[in-house]
């Protein structure tokens, strides 16, 4: 993998994973465009997740650290209540992560007429928000389980995580704002545990070892673009600017469906 390969990919990884047009769809495209051995992708993943979650709590720093001063009073209080409603979230794309992965990656591995087909599911998502009602609702436990069933649904690349949960937190009459907020919460410790799962897969020794510089490269471009893309997010949800990204996914998916 070159410096340039390593910068492309990095920033793809940094800008998708937060706008609502899917990472690992797009990761997959610029696999196929850029020719990118699979191994060398393993290895080169593992920078570019932690850069992910560097980015997120570079951007949510304020909030986790008023969540993890609440857990450690080992009481029940907002924190704690908010902390179980992310864990709830957890459970679909855990189940999916630890006993189907493989089964998953076999479908679409390499398939980018499937990521185009699943691009186009993300824009009529995004394009459905706009009959969403706003109501000035928190997430319950009932959401927060709902919005977990959405980012499962999301380990298929073509579906946006963030925006199938953000999407699915809108039908459910979550305020903007508050729904933006534990979309992004709630992928941080799967984003965590994918990156610990590639760690694994990456032990094998006849895995490809990227250059010091290209993994720099990488990284450093997936945590600026992933800290851009998540403060951009932010505001575009709340102004309810979804349309835009819905015509990306549209026209990114024509280009994905045409090229297979």
């Amino acid at each position: 993998m070159t410096w340039i390969e390593a910068l492309i990919l990095g920033l793809l990884q940094g800008l998708t994973e937060f706008l609502p047009v899917s990472s690992s769809g797009h990761l997959e495209l610029g696999k196929a465009v850029l020719d990118i051995e699979a191994k060398e992708n393993l290895t080169f993943s593992i920078i570019v997740h932690a850069a992910t979650v560097l980015s997120i709590i570079v951007v949510f720093f304020r909030d986790i650290r008023e969540l993890a001063s609440g857990i450690s009073r080992f009481e029940w209080n907002d924190s704690t209540i908010y902390s179980a409603k992310i864990l709830i979230s957890m459970i679909p794309v855990g189940i999916v992560g630890i006993f189907f992965m493989s089964e998953v990656e076999s479908v679409y591995t390499g398939n980018i007429v499937f990521v185009g087909s699943m691009l186009l599911i993300t824009a009529s998502l995004l394009l459905l928000t706009y009959l969403a009602k706003s109501r000035d609702k928190d997430v319950t436990y009932r959401d927060a389980f709902i919005m977990g069933l959405a980012q499962a649904f999301a380990v298929l690349p073509g579906i946006s995580r963030s925006g199938a949960t953000i999407a699915t937190g809108l039908f459910l009459g979550v305020r903007k704002d508050l729904v933006t907020r534990f979309s992004f919460l709630m992928v941080l410790i799967p984003i965590i545990g994918a990156t610990f799962f590639d760690i694994i897969r990456s032990s094998d020794p006849e895995a490809v070892t990227i250059g010091f510089i290209p993994l720099l490269i990488g990284f450093l471009a997936a945590f600026v673009s992933g800290v851009f893309a998540c403060s951009v997010m932010l505001r575009v949800v709340r102004k309810g600017k979804l349309i835009y990204f819905a015509i990306y996914c549209i026209f990114v998916a024509s280009i994905a469906i045409f090229m297979g």
